[in-house]
């Protein structure tokens, strides 16, 4: 195999890497929001994803809706069903000092909406096949693809209006400050559960944006949630928890490794991925991209 290794095959696979992780870039930085601040794993971003991804299908299929016009007018949709979800469904449990119950309920949730989807839409996978999905064009001869280039961009998009949002609003800050201390925020005046919901609704926002992308490049199916989501916090934990710069970078670091061991190892990229995972959290907890603290 070494004798086909070329410099222009290895930057294919570090390119394409890099375009398929900016997708678990973005479900990351919503898992980062939704534990920065309610201190849960929420497993159903994955499926929140796919229900995205059905969404810009049927608008395509039915409307004729380009998937990134559909991203649009799903942003605000999915910020108020993040909403919605929070208040119905977490804003007691995120009260608990015991987090299991939250994390049962997104466990819970999860499992309904991949029934439900699959109920209504069956289990066959469904992709979007738009005028542009097969075209590409070349950059110091590596071939993009353009819906894979589209994510990319749209990945960065998210990460730095998410990293604006957190830093240079009076709301981005008080979500900073509940993730940071709930008890200290609550005594200057910041009501936690509004902040918990706003932070979960930007989270379901991702999503929508993930799912309109992911559609837009790749077959979904109701049952590809529960993966997209692990995958996701593995690209969080190689970011290190509360670093939305992080999350995006572990995201494409995890496309790189899989990328690479797909073509190295043919059918062991998620067994590859999983002890990435362990590694980073027996020897580097606390992320790779996150500088460490020496301890006196």
């Amino acid at each position: 195999m070494l004798e086909i290794l070329s410099p222009r095959l290895l930057a294919d696979l570090f390119v394409n890497g890099l375009l398929f992780g900016a997708m678990y870039g973005v479900a990351a930085i919503g898992l980062s929001l939704i534990f920065g601040t309610m201190r849960i794993i929420f497993l159903a971003q994955g499926a929140m994803i796919v229900l995205a991804g059905y969404a810009a299908y049927w608008a395509f299929q039915l409307l004729g809706v380009d998937p990134y016009l559909t991203m649009v007018a799903l942003i605000p949709l999915s910020l108020a069903v993040g909403a919605a979800i929070y208040q119905l469904l977490f804003r007691r449990a995120a009260a608990l000092e015991d987090k299991n119950t939250s994390l049962l309920i997104a466990v819970g949730l999860m499992f309904m909406l991949e029934s439900l989807m699959s109920l209504a839409w069956t289990p066959d996978p469904r992709s979007i096949t738009t005028g542009y999905t097969a075209t590409g064009f070349e950059v110091a001869g590596v071939r993009l693809s353009v819906t894979r280039t589209a994510g990319f961009a749209i990945a960065i998009l998210a990460t730095l209006g998410v990293t604006l949002f957190l830093r240079k609003t009076l709301v981005g800050k008080a979500v900073r400050a509940v993730s940071e201390n709930m008890d200290a925020a609550a005594l200057v005046g910041i009501a936690p559960h509004r902040v918990n919901m706003i932070a979960f609704a930007v989270g379901i926002a991702l999503a929508g944006v993930a799912g309109c992308t992911l559609a837009s490049t790749y077959a979904i199916d109701p049952y590809f949630g529960f993966l997209f989501s692990l995958k996701a916090l593995i690209a969080l934990a190689l970011g290190g928890l509360g670093n939305v710069g992080g999350a995006l970078a572990g995201g494409l670091a995890l496309g790189v490794i899989e990328s690479g061991a797909s073509f190295f190892l043919p059918g062991w990229a998620d067994a590859v991925a999983y002890l990435v995972f362990l590694l980073v959290l027996m020897f580097r907890p606390e992320g790779l991209f996150v500088r460490s603290v020496k301890k006196a």
